[in-house]
């Protein structure tokens, strides 16, 4: 097992002291792979340096916002000179309209749109609206989606829930979980069977198009069509949560990919460019439904934060102006086949879209979490700190997605190919 150097292990004991765990997001703690984590003095480009010291290519890419890749020049020079006239008004500034504009033009299902500071705050706002403009109360999610520590949301979870093995977290009422019915995900007669239990008191549909918290497994064609369809069928509205997969698989998300429409989208991470953000938005006639236009009431006092908003913007500006979407898919591409090669013959599977990831350690295909579960996640924390020894970190649990940036390199990722070829031949 990998240890960290001194300096982070004086801070891990400090930390643990004074904050829960020791961290301030569970999945950080490495309880899904044992040990300690280490402490990160800064990063650049496709790679972090610890306190200690130690430099590591990131594979994180702090959750995925980094996409082009740690401290790009263009999101640093325009936070410093954003910062230079105030760090938050409370009062509109010209930045909102234009994220708004630029959010609208490259995600056609969003014709209004209403900034957050965190994909959480962005899904629990586009839940409460989905209830209030259909009058409903029940929602439909998906076995393994994650949609950030939504009280209704937090049954059958991903993401950190998963790897600490609670699915369901304490302190939410039953009465209120119990209007949250969950499906297997590419199971379209499962959510066929709820419809016709209960269609009349479904509110909405929320699902990750591209399930990213359990690793990483994609629709199976049709499978994102018939869930549009029995929306349609029976007045439920469809929310994709894109917080991951928006502005990262393609300008528009993976509904441009895939060709849905949904009613309502939450976004996050990239539109922050690492700063605190979220969004949510749609259909003009359902977004009117927010006070002060409407009854549904969603507020915050640092939505819309300039700093944020200016990190984003800048951030997809560059992203557009060298075809960054492109440039992923080839270094995607480049990291899938030297993966495919290293797991040749071996009973672990990886599974990529654009820049995300997953290298599962079972066989495949893995389409749903049932098959996640399969995982030998013993085997996985050991690849992981072999892995993490060599400089190279992953995320810290079987069911988290990988992320590349532009800022990874032909040469980053040999030398990474190098050393997960060699430490996979003990697998």
């Amino acid at each position: 097992m990998h240890h960290p150097g001194p300096i982070s292990h004086d801070l891990w004991n400090r930390a643990l002291l004074r904050i829960p765990g020791g961290v301030n997001s569970p999945v950080r703690a490495f309880r899904g792979v044992g040990g300690e984590p280490f402490f990160v003095n800064g990063a650049k480009g496709c790679t972090i340096t610890d306190v200690d010291g130690r430099e590591y290519i990131d594979f994180v890419g702090t959750w995925g916002p980094a996409i082009l890749g740690h401290a790009p020049q263009v999101v640093i020079d325009a936070v410093t000179e954003t910062a230079k006239h105030g760090t938050s008004f409370g009062i509109p500034n010209p930045l909102e309209v234009e994220m708004a504009e630029t959010i609208c033009r490259m995600v056609p299902s969003v014709e209004k749109v209403r900034m957050t500071n965190s994909g959480t705050e962005a899904v629990m706002s586009a839940i409460r609206l989905a209830r209030g403009a259909t009058g409903r109360d029940r929602i439909v999610k998906f076995e393994g989606c994650y949609h950030g520590h939504v009280d209704s949301l937090l049954v059958k979870a991903g993401s950190g829930a998963l790897t600490l093995g609670q699915p369901d977290s304490a302190g939410i009422p039953a009465s209120l979980a119990s209007l949250t019915s969950t499906v297997p995900f590419n199971d379209i007669e499962a959510l066929k069977h709820v419809f016709q239990e209960k269609g009349s008191e479904i509110a909405c549909v929320i699902l990750e198009p591209v399930p990213a918290n359990a690793g990483l497994y994609l629709p199976e064609p049709g499978y994102l069509e018939a869930i549009r369809n029995l929306c349609n069928e029976h007045g439920a509205l469809l929310i994709f949560d894109e917080v991951m997969t928006g502005f990262r698989l393609a300008p528009g998300g993976a509904q441009e990919i895939y060709g849905i429409t949904p009613d309502l989208t939450t976004m996050g991470k990239v539109i922050g460019g690492g700063l605190p953000v979220g969004a949510f938005g749609g259909r003009a006639d359902i977004m009117d439904q927010l006070a002060p236009l409407g009854p549904v009431y969603q507020a915050g006092t640092l939505s819309g934060n300039p700093l944020a908003l200016a990190a984003g913007l800048a951030q997809l500006k560059e992203m557009e102006r060298i075809n960054g979407w492109a440039l992923l898919e080839s270094i995607g591409a480049q990291m899938e086949e030297s993966m495919n090669t290293a797991i040749k013959g071996k009973p672990l599977t990886f599974q990529r879209i654009g820049s995300m990831f997953c290298l599962y350690f079972c066989g495949g295909p893995v389409r749903n979490l049932e098959d996640a579960k399969k995982s030998d996640t013993i085997a996985f924390a050991r690849y992981f700190h072999a892995a993490l020894h060599e400089g190279i970190y992953f995320a810290p649990s079987q069911y988290e997605a990988g992320f590349l940036s532009t800022a990874h390199s032909s040469e980053a990722l040999e030398r990474t190919s190098r050393i997960i070829s060699e430490i996979l031949t003990q697998f």
